[in-house]
């Protein structure tokens, strides 16, 4: 199990859109039921509502893994310029932020006095 760095989910239709799409079905992945008191894993079928993952290497897999159920990998110009173009699919570039120090001439914040811990009334 490998994750990218980055992914989207989009509804099976808006890959659906694409001229040259195509699903491998072998590789969907199985739902877990609750058959006669037994978890199994029983076979689904993907609709336009299902929801599948563009990886940053424009592989379309269904599930958060870019190695696993592997849908669609037929990587083609004419493929990332549908994901960019149609779907709208940018990978974020994220720029490393500086976080300000404090200054270190400061002097410390002064603690208020202390209350008198005798409780004893000093002024006579």
């Amino acid at each position: 199990m490998e994750m990218s760095n980055y992914c989207a989910a989009y509804e099976a239709r808006n890959f659906r859109k694409f001229p040259g799409w195509t699903e491998n079905a072998a590789n969907v992945r199985k739902d877990k039921q609750e058959v006669g008191g037994k978890e199994v894993e029983v076979e689904r079928q993907l609709d336009d509502d299902s929801i599948l993952y563009l990886h940053e290497s424009y592989i379309v897999t269904d599930g958060i893994y870019n190695d696993e159920n592997i849908i669609f990998d037929n990587v083609t110009d004419e493929w990332k310029s549908f994901c960019h173009e149609t779907l709208g699919f940018e990978v974020p570039v994220y720029e490393p932020i500086e976080i300000p120090r404090a200054a270190e001439s400061q002097p410390p914040a002064e603690a208020p006095p202390a209350p008198d811990a005798t409780g004893a009334d000093t002024a006579g």
